[in-house]
């Protein structure tokens, strides 16, 4: 039985811009995603700098705009002063986060230069759990200070006499979460941000700052914790972070297919909760949403802990999860949330870019390839330009465990141009077992749809390794070389959305 929903848009009715930082990733120094991920000296694909090249044509073929860095739970326990300079007088020490020997062989200045060869904007991390102010502010200046001064001039002496002009800096990772080395209640956290972020500053009046919000929507300090610790900094940050995974649990298909809900719940309290700051202290100023973490991952049944990590010198091969068909229509869905809330949402970044719950993977001197994850977030970043608009989706809903009812069918659509005529991106997921008709109503608006790409799920993981990357994107992955339209009308155009799946679409529109 085919169900039916409705999409209404129009120009007018638009949401916000879409910040190309959005489209951002992660490389921590966790598992292979930096040596033999990012970076392998010796590969048949490394440039001069022992950086691979066929990772880097990935990355800029996944859509990319901006790679945080280095962390995510190792940057609590990291000493950024022992990575620069000749490697050869680097030492290695134990990551506590991972429980890794740490080479120090990728430190800023490489990761800074390959994010400029590969045009990522840099996002980077300072340790605000076993460190504090001043070097805080002494990595800022490495970054961003003109010479003449000691930790330009050091840098300088390194060999990089141009600033890098790194502009988004995170203060600290997870501060609110027990398993983080350096672990601050609230108010310890906010206070020790407030003075880090206004010392770097200082150095750098320019650059922008992202504090600490929960580690998810499930930990007991949720919503307090925001509220206490933007009650220090409200005035000095730019954005609060979020961080969210999600995953299938106990077959339970329908939850994880609703993962978008919960997404869009979650961005909803906190923005909620900063404006109530913002409220109190009766400020004009919105804090906005850097969703630097975000992901399928599979973390209470796959992963055993920290503490199952035997310790080893980097790399080693932890959180490689292989993912499904499944998982890449619930990873287009929570796109469709972000691009839904772009007005507050300007920042996000996919957990992580190569190996480590990636959606590129690689074998040490060998090949580099795509998970089914990956098409999604390239389409994605490929047609959403522009605005994000407004649009009301009328569609049945079905229940879910973790959720509660939840809609059939989620959709954004991106309008590029002016009023009067732009190009569209038109995202469409079915999270029901059955084909949905959809009825795209635009009054007042002629529009054509072109291709796009569409994902089907599966029941089962995606077979892996570089062998069957080809099957499996035959098998889940369609280009789409004209729309799914079954009728056209007035005003109307109607597709009919396979069962779970995701949809994007290139279209243009004139206002008639």
């Amino acid at each position: 039985m085919t169900q039916r929903a409705t999409v209404l848009l129009h120009p007018d009715f638009r949401t916000g811009t879409i910040d190309r930082r959005v489209f951002g990733s992660f490389v921590e120094h966790l598992g292979r995603a930096v040596y033999t991920g990012i970076y392998e000296p010796g590969h048949t694909t490394a440039d001069e700098h022992g950086f691979r090249q066929d990772v880097a044509a990935l990355t800029r073929e996944l859509g990319v705009s901006m790679v945080r860095y280095p962390g995510g739970n190792f940057v609590s326990n990291y000493v950024w002063e022992d990575a620069v300079g000749p490697v050869e007088d680097r030492k290695p020490f134990i990551d506590l986060a991972w429980r890794t020997i740490e080479p120090n062989t990728v430190g800023t200045d490489e990761f800074l230069q390959w994010a400029e060869r590969e045009g990522v904007e840099p996002m980077m991390a300072v340790n605000l759990g076993t460190r504090g102010v001043a070097e805080a502010a002494a990595l800022v200046e490495y970054c961003n200070g003109e010479a003449g001064s000691r930790w330009a001039d050091l840098r300088i002496a390194n060999g990089r006499e141009k600033p890098y002009g790194v502009k988004l800096w995170c203060l600290g990772n997870e501060m609110d979460g027990p398993w983080q080395i350096g672990h601050k209640d609230a108010h310890e956290y906010g206070k020790l941000a407030a003075e880090a972020g206004k010392a770097m500053k200082l150095v750098d009046p320019t650059i922008s700052l992202v504090v600490c919000g929960s580690s998810s929507m499930g930990m007991a300090t949720f919503g307090e914790w925001e509220q206490t610790v933007l009650s220090y900094t409200y005035d000095l940050v730019d954005h609060i972070s979020m961080h969210a995974y999600y995953e299938e649990r106990h077959g339970d298909r329908a939850s994880f297919l609703g993962s978008g809900t919960s997404m869009d719940r979650f961005i909803d309290r906190v923005v909620a909760s900063a404006d109530a700051v913002g409220a109190r202290r009766r400020s004009d100023k919105k804090i906005t949403i850097s969703f630097d973490e975000w992901n399928v991952w599979y973390l209470d049944t796959r992963f055993q802990g920290e503490a199952a990590i035997p310790l080893r010198t980097a790399p080693q091969r932890i959180i490689e999860d292989v993912y499904s068909g499944l998982d890449a229509v619930v990873v287009g869905d929570l796109l469709v949330t972000l691009l839904n809330h772009a007005d507050r949402v300007p920042v996000a970044c996919l957990a992580q870019l190569v190996n480590v719950i990636a959606p590129i993977m690689t074998e040490p001197g060998g090949p580099a390839w795509k998970q089914p994850t990956f098409h999604p977030f390239a389409a994605t970043a490929r047609l959403a330009q522009g605005d994000s608009l407004d649009v009301r989706v009328d569609a049945a809903t079905m229940p879910t465990k973790e959720h509660g009812d939840v809609p059939t069918v989620t959709a954004a659509v991106t309008w590029d141009g002016p009023r009067e005529a732009g190009s569209l991106g038109v995202f469409l997921v079915n999270r029901t077992a059955e084909p949905v008709e959809v009825e795209l109503r635009h009054p007042g608006v002629a529009l054509t749809l072109g291709g796009g790409v569409q994902v089907t799920a599966d029941h089962e993981p995606a077979a892996h390794g570089p062998e069957h990357a080809a099957q499996v994107e035959a098998t889940h992955v369609s280009e789409l070389a004209t729309a799914p339209v079954t009728g056209t009308g007035a005003g109307t155009t109607t597709l009919t959305l396979a069962p779970e799946s995701w949809t994007a679409l290139a279209g243009t529109a004139t206002q008639a």
